[in-house]
């Protein structure tokens, strides 16, 4: 696109460009390959249930909300989440307030939401991890997976089952994940306990929890 100087531009016309300039829901189109390839398994088999990419509001020039999201289908290809995205409408989606948004829009790094039963899109126990996405060098979006907790503990449980004792994985809130002992399940909280160690597990908002030796 040619650019012009600010002065050159009548209201009408800088605001035509200003329209084009910003990005538009079909530029998010040259995701979908990507995110595609990882629900069908070819990166992290049989885990992801639902993958996308939320904007942040007034990011898009012709939708100021949207979210680029797609989930599994056992029976064919993945289908794409469709929620009201009209601010006037008794069902409005306002994503905006769920932790897996807030989270990245707020700084964090990485956030792991869950365990909860996804309601909205698959009524299985879930987590949601996101982090933010930056363009311009300020916050457009998050970019998210949505994971069941029965896959997330199937991909951890020989790991747990390795150490000695209880052990079990929490988030940053102290709520069980993934566990090797039927006394912590997940969904259950932990906020303490005599006998039992934590640590953080790497840069990820989860602990690990073991029973002291």
């Amino acid at each position: 696109m040619l650019w012009l100087p600010h002065e050159t531009l009548s209201g009408h016309d800088e605001t035509a460009a200003q329209h084009r300039a910003r990005p538009v829901a079909g530029d998010l189109a040259a995701l979908r390959p990507l995110l595609w390839a990882r629900l069908r398994g070819s990166h992290l088999p049989a885990l992801i249930a639902g993958i996308g990419f939320i904007a942040a509001p007034g990011l898009l020039a012709d939708a100021p909300w949207y979210l680029e999201w797609w989930q599994e289908n056992p029976s064919g290809g993945p289908v794409q989440l469709l929620r009201d995205m009209d601010p006037a409408s008794s069902a409005f989606y306002d994503y905006t307030h769920w932790d897996w948004y807030t989270g990245p829009s707020s700084g964090a790094e990485r956030t792991i939401c869950g365990p909860y039963v996804d309601y909205l899109c698959t009524d299985e126990y879930s987590l949601t991890l996101s982090v933010p996405v930056a363009a311009g060098g300020g916050f457009a979006g998050v970019a998210a997976a949505d994971v069941f907790v029965r896959r997330f503990e199937g991909a951890v449980l020989p790991a747990l089952r390795e150490i000695p004792g209880p052990a079990f994985l929490v988030n940053a809130e102290g709520r069980v994940i993934a566990s090797n002992t039927a006394s912590w399940v997940a969904g259950s909280v932990y906020r303490g306990a005599e006998g039992f160690g934590v640590r953080r597990v790497g840069d990820l908002p989860l602990s690990l929890v073991t029973a002291a030796r």
